[in-house]
């Protein structure tokens, strides 16, 4: 489940003698692409389990079956074994710290899902619209299909190959480890021995369960340490870190005027800048509020130098009669510039595919720390409480936790849907 983050393609070039019907007749491809993108899904899942039985993949360790596909692989173990031998010393620092990182990303998570709450009711232009991420379902548009499959499976490899070599070094053996795939959901595993996992200290069976989540953060700092000299980073970035790492531009530029809309009737020019709308700041185009036709929106511009506020009606989408717009024609470039400029980012498809690992990667591991008995964070809690009470009274508190836990992470996604409608990425 990822924030909801705008994207907008950037760098679009027309050669054609009429621009605005070869990006409308674009459009409507992938409306159509998008609208049908669950058929899509599907038939690709039965492509994948006919080509999978044809092949006969059974024989290398595949389950398959009309909704999954999962493999398991016998000689993980050994493999960890070998590459503990060479970091032992690097992964006991990285498993001590997994524990502590575990306290602090579970608390992160509680505190980010309280305070988009509060948000909404207090704040709304501040509250953060949450999702859960199913090809085909909330993902929609080919580009994000694309980037989530490429992902998925590093940030997978990172989890659970963490969680095998701590276990390695709690001398805990891992019996199978792999992946499996239920149509449009994905999920990797190790499986370790639950006699020698039992056994495990307490600490040891907290540094297994917190390094998977632990390296995906780990990973997701690495590579926003690199992004950040990407100008497509900071469309996630917040502040104050916006400030120190780009030069903000002073808003969007408007390219031209719709003929009858609200911005000609307001007065609003082309070369005009767009600085705010309805007191929202705006630097690039993923700062633009959404609209309702028929409101009066608030457009403060920056002409020759000088600030200029104008009081508009907002006007129905042609494609979309309830999506306001303004009626300008806008740039639609990037314009924040890094600071640290020593990279030099030519394809919009690497950075857009950076930004989506990094993305998921970081938000996988921190609500993999909340605490529901399919995530990380569920069997982090029930280890440290194990053994304090009678097996009754553990199942309990687990299930209470459980039951706060999965209504707060659901009224998130619950209010993101109230704001927005049906939203898909």
């Amino acid at each position: 489940m990822l924030g909801y983050v705008e994207i907008i393609t950037t760098g679009f070039t027309v050669t054609d003698k009429c621009p605005y019907l070869k990006k409308l007749t674009i459009s409507l491809e992938l409306d159509f692409i998008t609208q049908n993108s669950i058929i899509y899904v599907l038939i690709a899942w039965v492509v994948i389990v006919v080509i999978a039985k044809a092949l006969k993949l059974e024989k290398y360790g595949f389950e398959i079956k009309s909704y999954s596909l999962v493999y398991k692989n016998k000689g993980v173990n050994s493999a960890l074994l070998k590459i503990l031998g060479r970091t032992k010393r690097g992964i006991r620092v990285f498993a001590d710290t997994s524990v502590i990182a575990g306290f602090i990303m579970m608390g992160f998570a509680f505190w980010f899902l309280l305070n988009n709450v509060s948000n909404f009711f207090v704040a709304q232009t501040d509250f953060q619209e949450l999702t859960v991420l199913i090809p085909g379902v909330t993902l929609t548009s080919a580009s994000s299909i694309a980037y989530f499959l490429l992902s998925i499976p590093i940030v997978l490899v990172v989890h659970e190959g963490a969680h095998g070599i701590v276990a390695a070094l709690e001398k805990i053996k891992i019996k199978t480890g792999g992946f499996a795939i239920f149509i449009a959901m994905f999920a990797g595993f190790v499986e370790p021995d639950e006699e020698e996992f039992e056994k495990a200290k307490k600490i040891s069976k907290l540094r297994v369960i917190g390094a998977g989540a632990t390296s995906n953060v780990i990973f997701a700092f690495v590579l926003g340490a690199i992004l950040l000299t990407n100008p497509f980073f900071a469309m996630v970035l917040p502040e104050p870190l916006l400030s120190v790492f780009y030069e903000l531009p002073q808003g969007v530029l408007i390219l031209s005027i719709i003929e009858n809309s609200g911005a000609e009737q307001a007065g609003l020019l082309a070369n005009d800048i767009i600085t705010s709308i309805n007191d929202i700041p705006i630097h690039s185009p993923v700062d633009f509020p959404s609209l309702n036709p028929g409101e009066t929106a608030s457009v403060t511009v920056l002409r020759d130098g000088q600030t200029l506020k104008f009081g508009l009606e907002v006007m129905p989408s042609p494609e979309d009669p309830e999506r306001g717009l303004i009626g300008i024609m806008r740039d639609n470039s990037f314009a924040y510039k890094p600071v640290m400029n020593f990279i030099e980012w030519n394809d919009p498809n690497v950075s857009m595919f950076l930004l989506w690992l990094w993305m998921i990667s970081f938000f996988i591991g921190i609500i993999n720390m909340l605490p529901l008995p399919i995530l990380d964070g569920g069997k982090f809690i029930h280890t440290i409480i194990d053994k304090r009470a009678s097996d009754k009274t553990i199942n309990i508190v687990m299930w209470g936790i459980y039951a706060c836990t999965f209504a707060l992470f659901g009224l998130n996604i619950a209010l993101s849907y109230m704001k927005s409608g049906w939203f898909t990425i």
